[in-house]
C-alpha cells in the first residue's frame, strides 16, 4: 500500500506545482487518510519540498483499528500537548526553503489560517481547494473492494433485521440494533446514523428515528451503511409490516422502482450527472410527484458517506469508470408516509458487464 499511496501524493503534488506551490498542508481528515494512510486523529499531511511528512499531534498507536498506515511516511510528533499540528507542518515547510504553502481554506478556520501564516510570515499561502477530493472521485480496485465488502455487511445486518418480529418496536430501537448488528459482522462501525422510518415517517431522506412504533399495515424504510477500512456505503429498501400491502402503497412503490432502475441503467462512462439525476426524476416528475421528490438522486460514497459527484438537476460533469455512486430516489406523502430504495452501485462500462450493484438485498416489496 505504500506504493500506493507515494502515487497518489505524486499525482496532487504534480497539481500543486502546475498551481505554482512547491508544499502542501493537507488537513481534511479524509484526504489525509487517502494519502497517508491510518493516522492518529487530528494529525496533517505536509507534502513537502524535500520530504513529506506526517505531522501528529500524539503517538502513533492512536490510529484506527484495522486501518492500514504508510510505512514509508515520516512522523513528525509534536512536543507537548496543545500544539496544532497544521501551524507545526507550516513551519516545518518554511524549514524546507519552501516559498509558498496550499492549505485546504475549507477545511481551516479563520483563527486556524491566520496562526498558519503568522508561523511562516515568508510563506505564500493559496488555496489548494478540492483537489484531493478530486483525485478520490475515481477508485481503484482495493478501494472497491473494501466497498463491496462494507456493503456484504450491510446486506447481512439488514437481512437479519427482516427475519426478526417488528411490530410494536420503536424506531430507535430497531437503528440500535442495526448498528450491533454491523459491529458484530466486521463493519468499523456505521457509514452514517442510521434511519428506520415507519408510517407517516417512512420515505423522509436522512429521518432520526423516534420512538414510534412500528404497526401492523405500516410503510417502513430502512437506511444504514457500513464502514470498512474506512470506507462506507449505503443501502435503503422499503417494506410492508404485518399485511398485505394496500393499492396505494403497490402502486407508490412501483413507481419509485420504476425511477430507481432508470437511474441505474443510466450509470454508464461518460453519462453527464444531471442526466442520471433527470433519469430517475422525470419518471416521478411525470407521476405528479414533482413536489414530493428529493433534491438529488444520489452522490458519491468513499471514504465520507457524501462525497462527489453529486447526482442532481444543476450538477456539472459527466461518469468515470470506477466511480462507486448511489441511487436514491424517494418520495414521500406527508401525513400517509412513503417509499425510498437507495443502492450503492460502481460505474462499468458495459463491455464490463455495466453498473456493478453492491447492495443485493432483494427490492421486492416484501410485507414482514
Amino acid at each position: 500500500m505504500s506504493d500506493v499511496y507515494a502515487a497518489r501524493r505524486t499525482r496532487l503534488r504534480e497539481r500543486c506545482h502546475a498551481a505554482g506551490s512547491q508544499s502542501a498542508v493537507i488537513s481534511h481528515p479524509a484526504n489525509v487518510r487517502y494519502l497517508a494512510g491510518a493516522a492518529p486523529n487530528g494529525s496533517v499531511l505536509l507534502l513537502g519540498r524535500r520530504e513529506d511528512l506526517l505531522v501528529c499531534p500524539g503517538p502513533l498507536d492512536d490510529r484506527p483499528t484495522g486501518a492500514r498506515p504508510d510505512e514509508s511516511l515520516r512522523p513528525h510528533l509534536l512536543e507537548g500537548p496543545g500544539g496544532d499540528p497544521a501551524v507545526a507542518a507550516a513551519d516545518l515547510a518554511a524549514a524546507q526553503d519552501a516559498d509558498a504553502l496550499a492549505v485546504e481554506e475549507h477545511h481551516l478556520t479563520v483563527a486556524r489560517h491566520r496562526a498558519l501564516a503568522s508561523v511562516a510570515p515568508h510563506l505564500r499561502l493559496t488555496d489548494l481547494g478540492s483537489a484531493v477530493e478530486q483525485l478520490r472521485v475515481v477508485k481503484d480496485e482495493e478501494e472497491i473492494s473494501c466497498l463491496r465488502i462494507g456493503a456484504e455487511i450491510a446486506d447481512q445486518a439488514l437481512g437479519e433485521l427482516l427475519e426478526s418480529i417488528l411490530v410494536g418496536r420503536t424506531e430507535r430501537h430497531l437503528a440500535l440494533e442495526l448498528e450491533r448488528r454491523l459491529v458484530d459482522h466486521g463493519a468499523d462501525g456505521p457509514a452514517f446514523p442510521t434511519s428506520v422510518a415507519t408510517g407517516p415517517n417512512s420515505g423522509r431522506r436522512g429521518h432520526r428515528p423516534t420512538d414510534r412504533r412500528v404497526e401492523e399495515g405500516d410503510f417502513l424504510s430502512v437506511c444504514l451503511g457500513a464502514t470498512y477500512r474506512g470506507y462506507r456505503c449505503e443501502i435503503g429498501r422499503t417494506f410492508v409490516i404485518g399485511t398485505s400491502p394496500a393499492d396505494w402503497q403497490i402502486e407508490l412503490y412501483d413507481l419509485v422502482f420504476a425511477a430507481q432502475r432508470a437511474g441505474r441503467e443510466s450509470l454508464v462512462p461518460g453519462a453527464a450527472y444531471r442526466d442520471v439525476d433527470r433519469a430517475a426524476r422525470q419518471v416521478l416528475d411525470s407521476a405528479g410527484h414533482a413536489e414530493d421528490l428529493q433534491p438529488l438522486t444520489g452522490h458519491g460514497v468513499g471514504l465520507e458517506i457524501d462525497e462527489d459527484p453529486q447526482l442532481a438537476p444543476s450538477a456539472m460533469g459527466k461518469l468515470d469508470a470506477c466511480v462507486p455512486v448511489t441511487v436514491e430516489p424517494g418520495v414521500h406523502l406527508p401525513g400517509r408516509g412513503g417509499v425510498r430504495i437507495d443502492d450503492t452501485l460502481v460505474v462499468r462500462p458495459e463491455a464490463d458487464g455495466g453498473p456493478e450493484l453492491l447492495t443485493i438485498t432483494t427490492k421486492e416489496l416484501l410485507a414482514l
